[in-house]
């Protein structure tokens, strides 16, 4: 059998580039690939069913026998080692990435002459390339990047990363990898202004684990609840919904509650949680706004249902996939009027509402808290029934088939 390698800097948490990877071993496994996951670092591949459904145990893992739970920015850059090592031992036939820091990766690209695919979450080339300033994506503009990495220490921690970066980076996808694929319209767009040239779309699937349902619970037996989930991370925007948010809906709906859903394993992340709870503490929000971390699939689920509204505050996501499960569980979503989540999943308002400010995030929720019609209008699985693990499966091998 031919081996597939599927190459992940940090595979240890439950986020979009992980189910990317997962689902593409589970791709190549049923187009008659044996799929190799590579990693930096020591991974629990049993945690995958519990997160997405997913099952990893079965397949071969090669990675560096270490324990990391921190500078993941600097993990990329050495994502090509354990790569090459699992080439020569498995004789591997095609590499899928989804880094664009394999410049190592290349030269031996040339010598053994694999296959290379390259899956794009975000052309990150844009936040540090002088071309690119005053369009909002630059470093110091695009508000993902800067919510996450702009205060002290974090800046220091980004510009160490961005100096590096030319060591490790390839140069044109197109010209290194056999085949460029990438999440949404949106970044497929941005792409196209970077190297001239548009990858391929290839959705993200929602998770095995989240059930698209026919049937949910009708408007009037919902509690006025919104949720939200996504790791624990500043570029999330939970402490803008908090003190921007919550406060102006309160006064729309008085009773109106928010629960917070998010992966909480890193140092980092556990830092956000605490200046969240004092936040809360600060704003008396302790009966309208929980914080849940690392919660089950099925608590997150349960809540989901019995919630009337999904809030999502991250700007220029380049995906979203919290944003499809929400959908999948008929959950109405409102989000940032930018990036994947609002040009591919809500598709610009016809699957979900939009907003720019705090005013009409409010204005859009409350009408969800409070209107069945309106309610009804936007509880929908149309959208997801295309996001399936399934139909993943049938567009990466028909794209594979194009290399091979």
């Amino acid at each position: 059998m031919a081996f597939a390698i599927i190459g992940h800097h940090y595979w240890d948490r439950p986020g979009g580039g992980q189910l990317v990877c997962a689902s593409a071993a589970y791709s190549f496994e049923k187009i008659g690939y044996e799929p190799i996951l590579t990693s930096t670092t020591n991974f629990r591949a049993e945690k995958y069913s519990e997160w997405f459904g997913i099952d990893l145990t079965k397949y071969k893992k090669y990675s560096w026998n270490m324990n990391l739970k921190m500078f993941g920015l600097y993990l990329r850059f050495v994502i090509s080692r354990p790569i090459i090592k699992a080439l020569k031992k498995f004789n591997g036939e095609i590499v899928f990435i989804d880094e664009p820091t394999y410049k190592p990766l290349i030269k031996e690209k040339k010598k053994t002459k694999f296959k290379l695919i390259e899956y794009m979450h975000f052309p990150y080339e844009v936040s540090v390339d002088p071309r690119f300033k005053n369009t909002g994506l630059n470093y110091g503009e695009d508000p993902y990047i800067v919510e996450r990495y702009g205060k002290f220490p974090m800046n220091i921690y980004w510009k160490i990363y961005v100096g590096l970066l030319p060591y490790f980076l390839r140069k044109n996808p197109f010209q290194s990898a056999d085949l460029v694929l990438t999440n949404s319209n949106w970044t497929a767009e941005l792409a196209k202004q970077i190297y001239g040239e548009k990858p391929y779309v290839l959705n993200p699937p929602i998770p095995p684990s989240v059930e698209i349902v026919n049937n949910t619970k009708p408007f009037e037996e919902r509690e006025k609840a919104v949720v939200m989930l996504g790791r624990f991370s500043e570029e999330k925007r939970y402490h803008w919904v908090i003190t921007e948010v919550m406060p102006k809906l309160l006064k729309e709906v008085p009773d109106a509650k928010l629960y917070i859903f998010g992966g909480a394993g890193t140092r980092t992340s556990k830092m956000y949680i605490e200046r969240l709870k004092n936040l809360i503490a600060n704003a008396k929000l302790d009966k309208n706004v929980f914080l849940i971390p690392d919660a089950p699939r099925s608590q997150i689920n349960e809540t989901m249902d019995k919630s009337r509204a999904f809030l999502h505050a991250t700007i220029n996501e380049h995906w979203g996939i919290v944003v499809a499960e929400a959908l999948a569980r008929r959950l109405p979503v409102v989000v940032h009027k930018s990036g994947g989540a609002w040009s591919d999943i809500a598709e610009e308002g016809k699957y979900g509402l939009g907003y720019e400010s705090a005013e009409e995030a409010v204005e859009n929720v409350s009408k969800l808290l409070t209107d069945s019609k309106f309610w009804h209008s936007f509880s929908s699985t149309e959208r997801v029934k295309e996001l399936t693990l399934d139909a993943f499966v049938q567009k990466f091998s028909a794209l594979i088939k194009r290399i091979t």
